[in-house]
């Protein structure tokens, strides 16, 4: 196993992500407790010591069902992270009894670290807000107390809201977790997260390290391009040893649904094999390449904007398009929306197409935003 140097600790460079633990029947709020518990007697005799699980995994069992295998093991033997589900607005104003039953739950009397939960478009304000939530002061004096040992975050909004967080907490955050692999590198913009973060010092712990299974398995012609780099590495490995390769990464999460999945994993992370110039060009190429199949090309030139007359932010627009069509769905896109006033989402659009006389790269913008809405319902 590889290991990581986190202030005075060293963590294993995988953590075990407690988010797709084997279930039963495809339900996913019921875990197989004895393959889950199986899998965590591997992980740790194979020298992984960081386990990451949160409130809402798993219908709310996963803290359960972790609590459960980890008390098997000495207390100081490993590292538990969960954190304060922020992204539902019902629990803004309940952090204390929220983080009294986690610790319950979990069957300890201390975190080893702890995160606000997806810092995002959406409930940027209420965490800020800490006259009216208290989410930041509770927090704060749990860490004082030592019932939370590291405090962090984990973040899905854009760049803007990664910059508003940081100058209101940036200084008492020791790590960030964010949504980090070779398609996001340039997708989510990951690479301008990543430099922010470095320039507050602040580490970075990954998760969706394969983009939901994206990344697993590729097409034909990608994965004989990159057999013919590395003919012994498996087509998963490609994307950790990626990550492998960028300065200031420290944990990568990895929720692993089968044993399988985690020996695979185990073998890849008992070395470290950092890309070399010509294999990460050879992987940014593929990258762009699946990026570029279902997307449209905007290249954020901000000619459209000035001759919106409703205003709307169309690159922005685009790019959340983009996020959604490739993804097939999901919750980012739709997240980052709900931020919006209604007469600035993709619905607002009056399909004029004064845009489209401008747009240098020809997009039929009226058509994508029309498709957009239609896809949000």
């Amino acid at each position: 196993m590889i290991y990581r140097d986190f202030q005075d600790i060293k963590l294993s460079a995988l953590g075990f992500g407690a988010m797709r633990l084997p279930v039963l029947d495809g339900d996913d709020s019921r875990i197989d407790e004895p393959a889950a518990l199986r899998m965590v007697d591997t992980a740790m005799h194979s020298g992984i010591n960081y386990y990451d699980t949160a409130w809402g995994y798993h219908g709310e069992h996963s803290e359960l069902v972790m609590g459960k295998a980890l008390s098997r093991y000495p207390r100081d033997s490993f590292y538990l992270a969960t954190k304060f589900p922020g992204y539902d607005a019902s629990n803004w104003g309940k952090v204390k009894e929220i983080f009294e039953a986690q610790l319950q739950k979990l069957n300890v009397e201390y975190f080893d670290f702890y995160l606000f939960h997806n810092v995002c478009e959406m409930n940027i304000d209420a965490y800020l807000d800490d006259e009216k939530y208290g989410i930041y002061s509770y927090l704060i004096e749990q860490k004082r107390s030592g019932r939370i040992k590291h405090l962090g975050f984990s973040c899905h909004g854009e760049l803007p809201v990664l910059k508003r967080f940081l100058e209101a907490y940036g200084k008492d955050m020791e790590f960030c977790q964010l949504q980090l692999n070779y398609l996001d590198w340039t997708f989510q913009h990951g690479r301008e997260k990543v430099e922010l973060l470095r320039e507050w010092n602040i580490p970075v712990w990954v998760m969706e390290p394969l983009r939901g299974g994206k990344l697993a398995a590729l097409a034909p012609e990608y994965e004989q391009e990159l057999k013919a780099l590395r003919p012994d590495e498996e087509i998963p490995a490609w994307a950790f040893r990626f990550l492998q390769s960028i300065p200031g990464v420290t944990v990568i999460l990895s929720g692993m649904s089968t044993q399988e999945q985690l020996e695979k994993n185990l073998s890849t992370f008992a070395e470290d094999r950092k890309l070399n110039e010509a294999e990460m060009n050879a992987l940014m190429g593929i990258a762009q390449r699946m990026l570029s199949l279902g997307t449209v090309p905007c290249t954020a030139c901000h000619y459209c904007v000035s001759h919106c007359p409703m205003g709307l932010d169309i690159p922005r627009l685009l790019s959340l398009y983009n996020e959604h069509a490739y993804t097939g769905g999901g919750f980012i896109a739709p997240m980052a929306l709900s931020a919006l006033p209604a007469d600035k989402l993709p619905s607002a659009c009056l399909q004029c197409r004064s845009c489209e006389r401008v747009c240098p790269q020809q997009i039929k913008i009226s058509k994508v935003l029309a498709d957009f809405a239609e896809k949000l319902g």
